[in-house]
């Protein structure tokens, strides 16, 4: 048994507050001796602790009264909901610091500034450069011509609405036009790169089959390091997401991707990175 002066010390919950939750009824001391003196026992103890959880879900003290003092009410059920929950919120909380880094790096994804024509030759000159001859002759058969093809990308990417995807996903103009210029078109890095994506979608599909939400988590945070190399990100939390509406909108490239890992594994990916953003 312990005296509410100890119970105190090591819960971190002040004496007052401890007497307020005994004269609301929410945790009453185990009993109070002649001298007045309030004792807890183990059992108040672990009460405690569940009141201590359900109040960083930040519910309010009658609601969580009246959570506990339901009769099917199941210690070990509560916990697991708690668990889930918090975590839920720790991953929501790590997307908003995610967004808090973006912004102190000078990030500003709230206004759009849109790519000029130098801004467009430079990407177009670059990728036509990195071009195999097989790769130019299937841009000429679909287009028409290089100039046609040229023209094509260059309105695209600059509608507003592209213009702005690529902001949201580089942070700014310049790291776009910066990400597209560095591209190597290195055959050899790009192979590596499909294979570690093959892998990681396996975890995903053993995570899957397993019920192992640990497994799942890391593997969306192999997938964002691996997405981050492919297309030079900072942060790759805005292509991830864009990934999980893809796949929750049962697009074609969602239905690709269960025949190739196995039916469902492309909703099981999306939930994945949704959880893991808080989203």
């Amino acid at each position: 048994m312990k005296k509410i002066k100890e119970v105190s010390e090591i819960s971190g919950v002040s004496i007052r507050t401890l007497r307020y939750y005994d004269q609301i009824g929410l945790l009453q001391p185990s009993c109070i001796t002649e001298a007045g003196y309030r004792l807890y026992d183990e059992t108040a103890l672990e009460k405690l602790q569940q009141i201590l959880f359900w109040k960083e879900l930040e519910l309010p003290l009658a609601d969580i009264k009246k959570i506990m003092e339901t009769p099917n009410y199941d210690r070990k059920q509560a916990l697991l909901t708690q668990k889930a929950l918090l975590e839920h919120k720790r991953n929501r909380l790590n997307g908003i610091i995610e967004l808090i880094d973006d912004v102190m790096e000078g990030v500003n994804t709230m206004n759009f500034e849109a790519f000029n024509d130098e801004d467009v030759n430079k990407i177009l000159d670059h990728s036509l450069a990195l071009q195999s001859e097989a790769s130019l002759d299937a841009i000429v058969q679909k287009f028409g011509s290089v100039e046609a093809f040229r023209e094509f990308v260059g309105e695209n990417l600059k509608d507003e609405k592209t213009g702005a995807q690529l902001i949201q996903l580089y942070g700014s103009k310049d790291k776009a036009v910066e990400a597209s210029l560095h591209a190597t078109g290195n055959q050899e890095t790009l192979q590596n790169q499909q294979q570690e994506n093959d892998a990681i979608y396996r975890q995903f599909a053993q995570a899957m089959e397993t019920g192992n939400p640990a497994l799942a988590s890391n593997a969306v945070e192999k997938l964002a390091e691996n997405y981050k190399a492919m297309f030079r990100l900072d942060n790759a939390r805005y292509l991830l997401l864009e990934v999980a509406n893809d796949y929750l909108s049962h697009s074609p490239v969602a239905e690709a991707t269960d025949q190739q890992y196995g039916a469902g594994i492309a909703q099981f990916i999306a939930q994945a990175i949704r959880q893991y953003y808080g989203v």
